[in-house]
């Protein structure tokens, strides 16, 4: 057993004299070269809210911070990941199994992008196919030693949820929404699926929350009046950021330049990620 060992058995993939066997061991081992030390789940009850841009810059926050960081894309009918980091080559592979692409600053990502001859394919696969194609994200790619796993979730609570609650372990979601009247019941959806799960909540991030003008400084509501600290409330979960309209972030992103935009919007996201328990302060 390592020294480094933190009893985490069934996101390691060595095979140790210590090893225990929980009820978790019937989550699905990552390939025996990687160890995932924490991993987090980016949802959102539906889709075109920033869910992929959320998590494309926690893992550049992470990164920034020291950690080795990693996107696993589970959003295989609509992946963005490998276009806001700029990465157009192919994954490889080798006798032991697939390799991450690296991103300019050293972010490990795998994405159905990164294996379709072009880009612009479309993947009509029905869901069961889709669901195991994301399980072998997590088995057969060869993560090495993550610090912070990131795994974009398609939108809702459809077959890919499902598998990935039930054969990866998730420390803890992130929810991302928007500022818009019909949020409540998406983040309930959410919230809901989590608790059934057994899958605790770090918190909710808040994205097109407004708009500030770059003549006067004020900050407008485009979609209204947020209501995300009152939905928060009521779910008892902890609002971790609330993320402008920032056109420089969207071009950032169309260029693949999305690890070299400047933001602290999120830092306070990532001070609860580096706490031992990422459910943050009141969650599920």
């Amino acid at each position: 057993m390592s020294k480094d060992c933190d009893q985490k058995c069934s996101a390691c993939g060595e095979d140790c004299a210590e090893r225990k066997e929980t009820p978790q061991d019937l989550f699905a081992r990552p390939h025996e070269m990687s160890n995932m030390k924490k991993v987090i789940g980016i949802v959102s009850g539906k889709g075109g809210v920033g869910k992929s841009l959320v998590t494309s810059l926690l893992a550049v926050t992470m990164k920034r911070r020291g950690y080795n960081t990693a996107i696993l894309d589970a959003d295989v009918t609509g992946p963005s990941i490998p276009k806001a980091f700029g990465i157009r080559e192919k994954a490889t592979g080798n006798d032991f199994g697939l390799l991450p692409t690296k991103s300019k600053t050293g972010v490990e990502i795998m994405s159905i992008n990164l294996l379709l001859p072009d880009e612009t394919d479309p993947v009509v696969w029905r869901g069961p196919i889709i669901g195991n194609t994301v399980k072998q994200f997590w088995t057969d790619v060869i993560w090495g030693d993550v610090d912070y796993m990131f795994i974009d979730m398609p939108p809702g609570t459809g077959d890919v949820a499902l598998t990935v609650f039930q054969s990866i372990p998730v420390d803890g979601i992130i929810i991302v929404t928007s500022p818009q009247e019909l949020v409540s019941m998406i983040v309930s959806k959410a919230v809901k699926m989590a608790k059934m799960m057994d899958i605790p909540i770090t918190g909710i991030v808040e994205n097109m929350a407004y708009f500030k003008c770059p003549d006067c400084g004020k900050e407008h509501q485009i979609f209204g009046n947020s209501h995300i600290e009152e939905i928060a409330r009521q779910s008892k979960i902890d609002v971790l950021a609330r993320l402008p309209i920032e056109p420089r972030l969207a071009t950032a992103c169309d260029r693949g330049l999305v690890e070299l935009y400047e933001g602290d919007w999120l830092e306070n996201a990532a001070d609860i990620l580096e706490m031992p328990d990422v459910s943050g302060g009141r969650g599920c």
